[in-house]
């Protein structure tokens, strides 16, 4: 299932460059970290789902990067850009091999099925 998003066509010239600017330095260093990493966690301060999927990676002995963008009094937009580019609505999102798996929540169900241990190698 792909996701519903505007197309490009119905979009002016104007706008698409500024789409394509928006924060891309931010989405730049994210995407560094996930080819760099086998795991990561993108958070904000303040969010206690970012906490615990920090705490559950940890419990396991999963070594990860960890990038933690503003909290909810400061940096929305960047962390709106990266909304945009993953298409993931809250925080933390979480990479493995690449990937985006969901969340916390997410993470541990994962976690739980032994799918990330198997997705680890």
């Amino acid at each position: 299932m792909t996701r519903h998003i505007l197309d490009q066509a119905r979009i002016h010239p104007a706008a698409l460059a500024q789409i394509g600017s928006y924060h891309r330095d931010l989405i730049a260093e994210v995407e560094a970290a996930i080819a760099a990493n086998k795991v990561v966690v993108v958070g904000m301060g303040l969010n206690p789902f970012p906490a615990k999927a920090r705490k559950l990676l940890d419990a396991q002995g999963i070594q990860y990067q960890y990038l933690s963008y503003g909290n909810y009094f400061s940096s929305w937009r960047p962390r709106l850009a990266l909304k945009l580019w993953s298409g993931w609505p809250t925080f933390p999102m979480i990479f493995v091999n690449g990937t985006l798996i969901g969340g916390a929540g997410d993470l541990q169900k994962m976690i739980a099925s032994g799918e990330l241990a198997r997705l680890l190698g």
